[in-house]
């Protein structure tokens, strides 16, 4: 089972399993071609759904998934991104209560980078698993409630888990991280003309390729210890700014930055990266995608999809 699927990840990971003669159930909130509609949020449909299909393995990715979003709508992003991981985890245990007492899957809960905040001082980086869970947004702090509520569930009720701590990734279908806006911004100036859109270009993100992140978590799922929280990330951090020359050479034109206001957060972490020896050790995984390769295969997509006001 595949909640979320309907999102940039959740579609690749879909397409993944399936491509591998995986039987997948797909949800999102909305329906469409081989994605069954379900909210998260909705405890009975949770709880139905679950209870009649007894995946063996649940990724969980359904969210809120915006840091941005979550400062003027904190009330949404707790409510989808706790509530949705308190429904998958209790429908376990009904499942288990009411049903079949041997039920026992492996639940993957896409937990995030985030949680980690004012942890991410100079001496602490690379970041690893054991860091103090400082958030400094309300989407942080969404994700440290569904990290919680993963490891508690281990804990008092041994439903098997896997805490994924996802940071910063892209691919075709991202919407509203840097990668995705910057290729879109730079697809409409190639067609229109015009400056690229820039917020804090000072920041620096290690940034991984969906592709390696669909590997990682496919790895933890068959791999991974149970209750345990594996940092899933890319191997280096790029300044942020680094990527408009990088952008401008693979769009074949010149590049021009105009600072907007609107594209600066409250407070951002300035530099995001992660750790990944346990992940390594544990499951073989190692990165594939390099950034380059990322940033062409998303301007190929937003060439191919132009965005409206790009």
């Amino acid at each position: 089972m595949v909640t979320g699927a309907a999102g940039m990840v959740g579609t690749h990971l879909t397409a993944a399993l399936r491509a591998d003669g995986a039987d997948v159930l797909a949800t999102a909130l909305q329906a469409a071609p081989g994605v069954v509609a379900v909210d998260v949020c909705d405890w009975p449909a949770m709880r139905a759904l679950i209870g009649r299909c007894r995946p063996a393995v649940i990724y969980h990715l359904a969210a809120q998934s915006l840091p941005t979003l979550s400062w003027t709508d904190p009330w949404g992003t707790l409510s989808v991104n706790t509530q949705g991981t308190l429904n998958v985890f209790e429908a376990v245990r009904e499942v288990r209560a009411r049903q079949d007492a041997g039920y026992d899957p492996m639940v993957v809960v896409a937990c995030s980078s985030a949680e980690y905040g004012a942890s991410l001082t100079p001496e602490r980086l690379p970041i690893d698993e054991e860091a103090p869970l400082l958030p400094l947004h309300p989407y942080g702090v969404s994700k440290v409630a569904q990290d919680l509520l993963a490891f508690q569930y281990w804990r008092n009720d041994r439903i098997r888990c896997i805490r994924a701590r996802i940071f910063n990734t892209s691919g075709p279908g991202k919407r509203d991280d840097v990668i995705s806006d910057f290729a879109a911004r730079a697809a409409a100036i190639r067609r229109h003309g015009g400056r690229l859109r820039v917020g804090n270009l000072q920041t620096r993100r290690a940034i991984l390729d969906v592709r390696d992140l669909v590997a990682a978590l496919r790895l933890l799922a068959a791999r991974g210890v149970a209750g345990e929280a594996y940092n899933i990330c890319a191997e280096q951090a790029v300044r942020i700014g680094e990527l408009v020359p990088m952008l401008a050479e693979l769009a074949g034109i010149a590049l021009m930055t105009q600072s907007d206001p609107a594209l600066f957060r409250p407070s951002d972490e300035a530099v995001i990266l992660g750790r990944t020896e346990k992940l390594r050790a544990c499951t073989g995984w190692r990165q594939q995608v390099p950034i380059a390769a990322t940033l062409a295969a998303v301007l190929a997509h937003e060439t191919a999809h132009p965005r409206d006001g790009a």
